[in-house]
C-alpha cells in the first residue's frame, strides 16, 4: 500500500466518524490555544519589561569602573580591576565587544553669550564615539581634528540661564557656535567673575578656554542626553589646569589610568556574558541595564512556566481524548482489520494508518488551535488592550503589546500537536498490529 493510498484511507475512515473526530481534533485545539496564548502573554511580559528598562538606560551600553576608584593603583603591571590602555585593549578584544573608550568627566561651567549651565563635560575617544550609534538631531559628530570641539546631549540646551537676572525660562539655546567658553569657575557670568577657595578664603583665577559647539545628540534613554563630550585629550587638560586652581590633592603614580570607560555591545544577548567577564574575572565594577533585563527575563519565564504548565494540562487531556477515539476505532474495525490482514496487508502498513489518522487529529487540531491562537493574539493587542494593561499595570508591567507569538512558538506549536497525537496513538496502533486476523473474523 503506498503513502498516497494509506493518506486516503485515513481521511475517508476519519470521516466516517466525524462527530468523534471532531471532538478529540476540539481537544487538541483548545489544549494547543491555550499553550500558545499562555506562552505567548509571557513573550509580551518580557517585551514589556525591556521596553521599560530601555527608558532608564541604553541597553547596548555597559559601564565599566575602575575597583581602585580615588585609591593609588597598585604598582602591580596586571592588577584586576584597573582601567589603563593596555587593559581597555584588552577588552576590546573580547567577544561581542564592538566598541570601549575610556572616559575622563569633569563639572565645568560652559558660558554661551549671557547665558551659563554647569554641565559635566566628558572626554573620550572621537574615532570610537562614532561606533556608538548615536543619532544627531543638529550638527555633526565630532572628529579627531576638532580641537576643543563639544558634542551636546540633548537635554543642554534647556539648562542655560542668566546668572544676572537669574531669568532660568526662555527657549533652549542653540549650542552650535563657535563662541562657547569653558571654565572651572561656578561664578563665571556674574558681577564677580573668580571664585574663593573654600579651604582658606583665598581668590582663585580658573583659565577660560575658548571653544565650539559641533553637534547636538538626539534625544536617547542613557546619560548622553544630560552631559557633554569632548576629546578626551582636551577634557585631561582642562581637568588638570582646573584642579591645580581649585588646590586639590591628586596623586601621581606614574602610570596612567583611568576611573571608568564605556563599552558598546552591537548585540545585548552578549551583555550578560561579557557583564559577568568583567566583574568575576577581570575585578571590575560594572554597570549595565540588561542586570535589571535579566532580572525581569527570570521573573517572565517564571510565570511563562506557569501560564505554559496550565495550558499543557489541557493538550494532556486532549491526548488522552486522541487514544480513546483510537481504541474505540479498533474495537469498531476489527473486521477490516482482519480483512486485510487476511488479503495479505503489511502488518507496519496496519500500524502506520492508525498512527496516521492520530497523527492527523493532532496535525489539524494544532493548526485550527494555532489560527485561533493569532485571533486571540490580535484581540489582546487591539479590542482587550486597554482591560489588560490595567491588570498587567498592578503588577508593575506596562508595554505596548500585551501578546508576542514568535514564529518558532507556531511551528512548535503544530509540531509539537502532530506529535502528540502520534504519541497517543502508538498504544491503539500497536494493538491494531498485533491482533490475532482468525479471531477479529470469529468475533464478527
Amino acid at each position: 500500500m503506498n503513502n498516497r493510498d494509506l493518506l486516503e484511507l485515513c481521511f475517508r475512515n476519519l470521516l466516517r466518524r466525524r462527530t468523534r473526530t471532531l471532538l478529540a481534533v476540539v481537544g487538541v485545539i483548545v489544549g494547543t490555544c491555550a499553550i500558545v496564548v499562555m506562552l505567548s502573554i509571557g513573550f509580551g511580559m518580557t517585551q514589556s519589561y525591556q521596553e521599560q528598562i530601555e527608558q532608564y538606560g541604553n541597553l547596548h551600553l555597559i559601564q565599566v569602573y575602575s575597583s581602585n576608584r580615588g585609591g593609588v593603583m597598585s604598582a602591580g603591571a596586571n592588577e584586576k580591576g584597573v582601567l589603563n590602555d593596555k587593559t581597555i585593549e584588552t577588552i576590546s578584544n573580547m567577544k561581542g565587544v564592538d566598541a570601549i573608550t575610556p572616559m575622563v568627566s569633569e563639572y565645568l561651567v560652559v558660558g554661551i553669550g549671557k547665558k551659563v549651565a554647569q554641565i559635566e563635560i566628558v572626554g573620550v575617544k572621537m574615532d570610537v564615539l562614532e561606533k556608538f550609534n548615536y543619532e544627531l538631531a543638529d550638527g555633526r559628530m565630532l572628529k579627531n581634528t576638532d580641537k576643543m570641539g563639544i558634542l551636546f546631549g540633548n537635554w543642554i540646551p534647556n539648562w542655560f540661564y542668566d546668572p544676572i537676572k537669574q531669568d532660568w525660562g526662555g527657549d533652549p539655546i542653540d549650542v552650535i557656535t563657535n563662541k562657547i567658553i569653558i571654565t572651572g569657575n561656578y561664578d563665571y557670568g556674574q558681577k564677580t567673575s573668580s571664585s574663593n577657595d573654600s579651604s582658606g578664603g583665598q581668590q582663585v583665577t580658573f583659565k577660560e578656554y575658548e571653544a565650539k559647539g559641533i553637534g547636538l545628540l538626539a534625544e536617547t534613554n542613557d546619560d548622553s542626553s544630560y552631559c557633554a563630550y569632548m576629546n578626551i585629550a582636551d577634557v585631561e587638560k582642562i581637568a588638570k589646569e582646573v584642579k591645580k586652581a581649585r588646590k586639590e590633592i591628586t596623586i601621581n603614580t606614574g602610570k596612567k589610568s583611568y576611573d571608568r570607560a564605556m563599552i558598546y555591545v552591537g548585540d545585548i544577548n552578549n551583555s550578560e556574558k561579557i557583564t559577568k567577564t568583567l566583574k568575576e574575572e577581570m575585578g571590575y565594577e560594572v554597570y549595565s541595564p540588561t542586570d535589571w533585563l535579566s532580572q525581569a527575563k527570570e521573573t517572565a519565564q517564571l510565570i511563562q512556566g506557569i501560564l505554559g504548565g496550565i495550558g499543557g494540562i489541557s493538550l494532556l487531556v486532549a491526548a488522552l481524548g486522541i487514544t480513546n477515539t483510537m481504541i474505540m476505532s479498533i474495537y469498531e474495525r476489527t473486521k477490516e482489520i482482519g480483512v486485510m490482514k487476511v488479503i495479505g496487508a503489511n502488518l507496519k502498513d496496519i500500524q502506520k494508518m492508525f498512527l496516521l489518522e492520530a497523527a492527523l487529529i493532532g496535525f489539524l487540531g494544532g493548526l485550527i488551535g494555532l489560527a485561533l491562537s493569532y485571533i486571540l493574539s490580535l484581540l489582546m493587542n487591539t479590542v482587550l488592550k486597554d482591560i489588560i494593561s490595567i491588570a498587567m499595570g498592578e503588577l508593575g508591567m506596562y508595554g505596548s503589546t500585551i501578546s508576542i507569538i514568535p514564529w518558532w512558538v507556531a511551528v512548535g506549536s503544530v509540531a509539537f500537536a502532530t506529535l502528540i497525537g502520534v504519541a497517543a496513538g502508538y498504544y491503539p496502533a500497536k494493538r491494531a498490529m498485533n491482533l490475532s486476523a482468525l479471531e477479529s473474523l470469529r468475533n464478527e
